[in-house]
């Protein structure tokens, strides 16, 4: 308890499953967490559950818009919050998808429209939120950044588990999420001896209502024979965001059940 006493963390996408299993803890081991996403039933959540904290802000963000981006660093220093810890945590996923009712085409059907939205939100917007690190952060005092991939970051997709499922694994997504551990690497040496690190967090697959079929085919891909458990995936990034994790930079850390070392 308390490894994050003197961090400040800001945290893009913090609504969904795991963004608001990270707020939660952040909080309760002693972080000051500024989180954003857009407006709508998962700010509003956020809001409701720790609105009452002093440790906690909250900040509408649509991660896709540069002109917001580009401002949020100072909006959030000018209301006397000081982030030394990113997470660039905001993604469009399959059940993100699934939840707005959005249709799951063929790969010869996709869309250059919508695989250039996922590209936008899930790699473009990882690449501003840094680059306005850059520009106000970096070089001013130690800070940190946690990119967030994907199992699916360097490994292909069992395309065989989706079937009959009510969402797949698009293309987009693979795609974008090999992309965010580039941007990591390249980061890392650009960033060093100016106090500042880079790492990617690869979640596999966590459990978020999925259904026992569901649960079954992709358990039998993994080690530990189960999906994993949003906090599971919280202690990991709890690390990453302290200063215990001060010497590593440029990594990829898998926190898969060994899906990745099969």
């Amino acid at each position: 308890m308390g490894q994050l006493e003197g961090r400040c963390v800001f945290i893009t996408g913090a609504g969904g499953v795991l963004g608001s299993t990270y707020v939660r803890r952040m909080l309760a081991d002693g972080a000051r967490v500024v989180a954003t996403d857009l407006p709508g039933e998962r700010a509003d959540g956020l809001q409701d559950r720790h609105g009452e904290d002093p440790g906690f802000g909250f900040y509408e963000l649509d991660v896709s818009d540069e002109a917001a981006v580009e401002a949020i660093f100072q909006r959030v220093m000018a209301d006397g919050w000081q982030p030394n810890v990113v997470l660039n945590n905001a993604a469009i996923t399959g059940e993100m998808l699934m939840g707005k009712g959005k249709a799951f085409p063929d790969f010869a059907d996709t869309s250059v429209e919508d695989f250039e939205k996922t590209l936008r939100t899930n790699l473009t917007a990882a690449f501003m939120v840094a680059r306005q690190m850059d520009r106000d952060i970096v070089g001013n005092y130690p800070a940190t950044l946690i990119n967030v991939a994907s199992m699916y970051a360097l490994n292909g997709a069992h395309h065989g588990i989706y079937e009959g499922m009510p969402f797949k694994n698009f293309s987009a997504y693979g795609v974008t999420k090999a992309g965010i551990h580039g941007l990591t690497v390249w980061l890392a040496g650009y960033w060093a001896g100016r106090q500042a690190t880079v790492n990617t967090i690869a979640p596999g697959a966590v459990y978020n209502g999925h259904s026992g079929e569901f649960q079954r085919r992709v358990s039998e891909l993994i080690m530990a024979g189960r999906m994993g458990q949003p906090d599971e995936i919280a202690d990991v990034m709890l690390f990453l965001a302290s200063e215990a994790a001060g010497y590593m930079t440029g990594q990829m850390v898998n926190v898969d059940g060994g899906f990745s070392a099969w």
